[in-house]
């Protein structure tokens, strides 16, 4: 049986009540804080109220930042994968 906790996130002005497995709990905590620190900056930064025009921002600011990183990744798995193919190759002819 799985465990699940129930916690609840404050995000905004609002609370969240959520359901989540022990090891999940911690980073769903801390992708709350992120959420609430980066509504914070942009109210500050960009003297908006709107809550929903803030968290639109976040949102979009944190779907560029992910695609950024699974660019950043698939770069790295295509140059590992010629890497390997190119060791592959140097031992077939080593044991040739």
């Amino acid at each position: 049986m799985v465990d699940i906790l129930s916690i609840k996130i404050k995000i905004g002005d609002r609370e969240y009540p959520m359901k989540v497995k022990p090891e999940e709990e911690q980073r769903v905590r801390n992708a709350g804080k992120i959420i609430n620190e980066k509504l914070r900056s942009y109210r500050d930064q960009f003297g908006i109220d709107d809550k929903e025009d803030l968290l639109a921002m976040v949102a979009f600011d944190s779907l560029i930042a992910k695609m950024k990183v699974e660019s950043e990744v698939a770069s790295i798995d295509s140059t590992t994968s010629g890497q390997l193919d190119q060791l592959e190759n140097i031992i077939k002819t080593a044991l040739s």
